[in-house]
């Protein structure tokens, strides 16, 4: 989930752990199951492809990440505040370092009515291949309210899976039924792709053009200010701070989370391709913004907003996954020790990674105490 940052995703904001149980703090997604809506009938066309639409541009970034769900079905898909679709529980998703020799996958995984009937065959299965069968079993539920296959005898429903043997509503226009015959074909290889079902003209009406984009900016959480209502008359102010508002505080949690022994980061991502980086400083604020804006300087990044301890950067030309930007967050630990966060909001990762690799990093180190999980500066004294 940490790869898979997408407006059609249920978003993993942090994890953090104790002894005994592992703790996910997950975005709220209050509109229900789209299972729910399924219950009562039928949708309409354009209701229905809509939710298709955004499934499809979900998915297609799931994969790009090499994250394959294994377990699409309208239970899983969630509605937001907005009527927005969210696809939620990856707890039987796979990577694509999951896969064995052949190239394909093998674990038999998924709801019977909506899995793919290679995975029924157990001879091994490409997990994209799979989720695109799962997608078409979901339009088609949308627009007749009922499963393409189903029988009270499961072999029997496996074998209609297997052949494809399923029939359309009288009501289900032309172009549907000729998408819906590609998506649901038996034989994975002639199987339509996600990138062709992008080209279909029924799909394409009506498409809001951001759902195409690769990556999005994703809103954050502004963390409560614990310290504000516990301390409404201090009035206490530290260097730099006038020039950027109050810098924000850590709490125990933020604090908990940052620590080495509880990060479980590692569980879900590599250390190599993380959107953030964080190092302590023990300079002033003043001088960590100075310092933050002439590498902004240097680099011909654009500073967007300066304001709450966060200064916003941004590239001036748009790369391979759109314009370049990037967060720099200053957190007070005390008067005279900070915490800096820096992560990229929008872009190219692979961009973001070499730009703090080769220039960010380096043209830091006078203003640098440790950067985490960096052993090798945590060890000197």
């Amino acid at each position: 989930m940490r790869l898979v940052r997408h407006p059609n995703v249920v978003q993993l904001y942090e994890v953090m752990a104790t002894k005994s149980k592992i703790y996910f703090v997950m975005e709220y997604v209050k509109g229900g199951e789209l299972f729910n809506k399924v219950c009562k009938g039928k949708l309409k066309e354009d209701v229905a492809r809509k939710y298709f639409q955004q499934l499809i541009c979900a998915v297609d970034f799931c994969h790009s990440r090499g994250v394959y769900h294994r377990d699409l079905k309208p239970e899983n898909l969630l509605l937001d505040d907005n009527g927005d679709l969210k696809v939620s529980d990856f707890g039987l998703s796979a990577l694509a370092e999951s896969k064995r020799q052949d190239g394909l996958l093998h674990t038999t995984c998924g709801t019977p009515a909506y899995v793919a009937p290679e995975v029924i065959n157990r001879k091994g299965y490409d997990g994209a291949k799979s989720d695109i069968w799962s997608c078409g079993v979901i339009l088609f539920v949308l627009m007749a309210g009922y499963l393409p296959f189903h029988d009270p005898n499961l072999m029997e429903m496996y074998r209609k899976i297997g052949k494809a043997e399923f029939k359309c509503a009288s009501w289900f226009p032309s172009d549907v039924r000729k998408l819906l015959l590609r998506i649901l074909d038996p034989n994975p290889s002639t199987r339509i792709s996600i990138a062709k079902i992008m080209e279909n003209p029924w799909f394409r009406e009506g498409l809001d053009d951001r759902l195409l984009k690769n990556e999005t900016e994703t809103k954050e959480i502004v963390p409560v200010d614990v310290n504000a209502a516990f301390n409404p008359s201090d009035n206490s102010t530290v260097e730099g701070k006038q020039e950027m508002g109050k810098l924000a505080n850590l709490n125990a949690f933020d604090i908990i989370s940052l620590s080495a022994g509880f990060d479980l980061s590692g569980l879900f991502e590599e250390t190599d391709h993380r959107r953030e980086a964080r190092f302590t400083s023990s300079k002033p604020a003043s001088t960590i913004i100075s310092k933050l804006e002439d590498i902004a300087k240097c680099l011909r990044l654009k500073i967007k907003k300066k304001d709450h301890g966060v200064l916003k950067m941004e590239g001036s030309k748009a790369g391979r996954k759109g314009v370049l930007a990037i967060d720099a967050e200053i957190f007070e630990i005390t008067p005279s020790f900070h915490l800096v966060e820096i992560k990229k909001t929008n872009g190219d990762t692979m961009e973001y990674q070499k730009l703090l690799k080769e220039d960010i990093r380096p043209a830091l180190k006078d203003i640098v105490w440790a950067w985490q999980g960096d052993k090798q500066q945590q060890q000197q004294p």
